[in-house]
């Protein structure tokens, strides 16, 4: 068993009744973490008060004075972890629960990117990382092409490990020379595709991206792919696919893919979204550019 100590970050908000059990699978882990720090987003629940009476080895709750996002919460934590010297780092949300094993079962494989396999409360594989994110082709309208829940009906018909493209920040285990390597999560994001463009620059730095089979990680909530696109999510959620393909795209064609998007965003508005979706997709264009440039390349 590796001797390397292991810190697990958990970003969460107005969730505490989730974040209540989730601490307490984490409690349950053998081997256990050596340290669990708490990211809270500035909740208006209970969650200070969950946070304090969680039983853990270590604890050390971080507090937001304001809701960074995702994002924003995932970068302190990681860099409060990093700073402290610990060699691997487990970022966790608040609405999924490991199995006890499941952080033994990644310390077995000597990798420096590793993402545990979710499934939903029933046992059905729920596991949505891409094995195929595509952006060389400009006619591909959604990158994600391929998946691991699209490609294996069940855990069992998995292999033990599974290269990826991107990635979740509910299960994924990178090691500090990652971090060094690339630096932090990009709080810019907020919320949405954080996770992908920390994964698209590890596997361009030249680590790969495996999912272990056997690392059970449940999620408490069913999964979700759809969002209203007129709200307040949809605008993240266009404005964070059109900076990937700004920062990523193999070729002039598919940086200007989010042009097209919008394009017939705002031409198909009349008959759906309407002019709120029509509004989020060009103010979300407009914002997608100035993120284009990348973050630092190492960790401070």
């Amino acid at each position: 068993m590796t001797t390397e100590r292991v810190a697990v970050v958990v970003v969460t908000y107005n969730r505490a009744d989730l974040l209540e059990g989730m601490l307490a699978g984490l409690g349950r882990l053998d081997p256990a973490p050596d340290a669990v720090f708490v990211v809270d987003n500035a909740s208006t629940d209970r969650t200070p008060a969950v946070i304090a009476a969680a039983t853990l080895p270590r604890l050390v709750p971080i507090v937001s004075n304001v809701n960074l996002g995702g994002a924003g919460g995932f970068r302190m934590g990681v860099e409060a972890a990093y700073d402290e010297g610990f060699d691997r780092i487990w970022l966790m949300d608040d609405d999924v629960v490991p199995a006890p094993d499941c952080l033994g079962v990644l310390l077995s494989y000597d990798e420096d990117c590793l993402m545990a396999v979710r499934e939903d409360t029933r046992g059905n594989l729920a596991e949505y990382a891409a094995t195929r994110f595509d952006l060389d082709h400009a006619w591909v309208v959604k990158p994600k092409t391929a998946s691991i829940v699209s490609s294996y009906p069940t855990r069992a018909d998995m292999p033990p490990t599974v290269e990826l493209e991107n990635v979740a920040f509910e299960g994924f285990l990178v090691r500090r020379t990652v971090v060094a390597a690339i630096g932090l999560p990009d709080e810019s994001f907020f919320i949405f595709y954080d996770d992908c463009d920390y994964a698209i620059r590890a596997r361009r730095a030249g680590f790969r991206i495996l999912a272990v089979r056997d690392a059970v990680l449940v999620r408490q909530l069913d999964f979700d792919q759809q969002h209203d696109l007129a709200g307040w999510k949809g605008y993240y959620m266009y404005r964070n696919l059109f900076a990937v393909h700004f920062r990523y795209g193999a070729n002039l064609p598919v940086r200007l893919k989010p042009w097209l998007i919008v394009l017939g965003v705002v031409l198909l508005s009349p008959l759906r979204g309407g002019r709120a979706e029509a509004r989020n997709a060009t103010r979300a264009l407009r914002d997608a550019r100035r993120m284009r440039a990348l973050p630092p390349p190492s960790a401070t």
